[in-house]
């Protein structure tokens, strides 16, 4: 059951010139349970699909299903699966069953397919922690009926989320580079604030489908959760979400959206872990920066953080320990995976040459997943929506919203109410992840808080 109730929030569509009033929705899901969503007057919400747990992104397969990907919970990262949302209700806007395609799997973030032009052979691309694989894919298929293939092996140890490691995913996107199709594979830092020594952190490496002629494509990236082709874009640009660093307080530095330069001589460097963002412009860090055998630098510059203070929960001790600690302990001196495509990147000593952001956002939002529109969207055309996961410490208070931007690369507020504050404190209620458009204007989105999927489409489509 949902209520609306007109609320005058002067919430603006982004491009136009008019502000647009935004209503209030009341989501039931479960008994007792509900959670209160603001959207754009004229757009409707439902709760699609329920109890995923960490639910994260969305893919649609070559025979129009759509596949979701959860990653159980914090306490156990081996316990994630990939799901298969099925029986689609137009009435209620919401699916009837869901079907597990993979489980025990460490952290899967998304999946991707790609058909073989030559012999028509379907595949389904899955990154973890610790490698990309591929399997043969049908239509209608209910599990995978072949081996996986492994292409990739990553890094697959990281510290604590709570001290700026917990880099554990892996994002697998397919586009056009080169005049050739390329397999794209985002890999995070192992820390907050370091020199790596694995060429593979903090970049994203390609490769052809079958996983030949691997290479570093991007450097610099601290963790580009959201990476996805946007066809609409010069024939398949490449965009991707990242996140800044934990270490220069609340207000700095922003987390930056980038269309990724694929066709460069060599792969260029986004800044991290020298470079920062502020005003969307790249500004040098001049704090000392530590070495994988570093264990400890001195505490951020930043409010100490009150107990429980925190989106996963207490955190004792955070504060006191910092959050520039590097990963690498007894793994960092062991050989690196993936040695042969180099080594990492040394520090930049400039930021002359970072490319810049398409758009940046304020710090600690956390962008994860997004989506494009097109012309052929009455209302979102020429946009993206982005997920804002929200500030890991939600008295920040950035973030925990899905915003849109115009083809002038303003933000603007398209949902919110996954964050308030009730008595003087901040509550989380939700947080935003992925998204796929599903039709004119419409669009599923995922909360990893919640474990739910929303269908939001427009009211007159009820």
């Amino acid at each position: 059951m949902r209520f609306a109730v007109l609320v005058a929030l002067g919430a603006v569509l982004g491009g136009g010139p008019c502000a647009a009033a935004q209503v209030a929705h009341e989501l039931r899901y479960a008994p007792g349970k509900s959670i209160v969503l603001r959207l754009p007057a004229g757009f409707d919400i439902d709760v699609a699909a329920s109890d995923l747990g960490r639910v994260r992104f969305l893919t649609r397969s070559p025979d129009g299903r759509i596949f979701a990907t959860g990653m159980y919970n914090l306490a156990d990262n081996t316990r994630g699966s990939v799901f298969i949302l099925d029986g689609w209700d137009s009435q209620t806007h919401s699916f009837t069953k869901v079907r597990h395609y993979l489980d025990h799997l460490r952290n899967p973030n998304n999946v991707a397919f790609w058909t073989d032009p030559a012999t028509g052979q379907a595949w389904l691309y899955l990154a973890v922690t610790d490698r990309l694989v591929r399997y043969r894919y049908a239509a209608g298929d209910a599990a995978p009926t072949s081996s996986p293939e492994t292409l990739m092996r990553f890094p697959d140890y990281g510290l604590s989320y709570k001290y700026g490691g917990w880099h554990l995913t892996r994002t697998v996107a397919i586009a056009p580079a080169g005049g050739k199709v390329r397999v794209f594979v985002a890999v995070g830092s192992s820390c907050n604030y370091c020199q790596e020594t694995e060429v593979a952190r903090a970049s994203i490496v390609s490769m052809d489908p079958d996983g030949g002629h691997a290479a570093i494509a991007a450097q610099g990236l601290r963790n580009a959760v959201g990476l996805a082709s946007v066809t609409a874009r010069e024939g398949g640009a490449l965009f991707a979400t990242d996140m800044g660093d934990d270490h220069l307080g609340d207000a700095l530095p922003e987390d930056p959206f980038f269309r990724l330069e694929l066709n460069a001589a060599q792969p260029p460097n986004y800044g991290w872990p020298t470079c920062y963002f502020a005003k969307g412009k790249a500004v040098y860090d001049r704090t000392p920066l530590p070495g994988t055998g570093d264990r400890t630098l001195p505490a951020p510059a930043r409010t100490p953080d009150a107990a429980g203070d925190s989106a996963y929960g207490r955190q004792a001790g955070v504060a006191a320990a910092g959050t520039n600690l590097t990963a690498g302990g007894r793994h960092g001196a062991g050989p690196d995976p993936n040695a042969a495509l180099g080594r990492a990147p040394a520090a930049l000593k400039s930021c002359e040459r970072v490319p810049a952001p398409y758009v940046t956002f304020a710090a600690h939002s956390s962008p994860l997943g997004f989506e494009h529109f097109t012309e052929s969207d009455p209302v979102l055309g020429e946009s993206f929506l982005i997920a804002l996961h929200g500030a890991g410490h939600p008295r920040v208070g950035s973030g925990y919203r899905v915003v849109r931007v115009g083809a002038d690369r303003s933000s603007r507020d398209f949902i919110t109410g996954f964050l308030t504050t009730v008595n003087g404190k901040p509550v989380i209620h939700g947080r935003p992840c992925g998204l796929l458009r599903t039709g004119p204007d419409s669009f599923l989105l995922t909360d990893d808080f919640l474990g739910l999927v929303y269908s939001i489409h427009p009211a007159a489509s009820r």
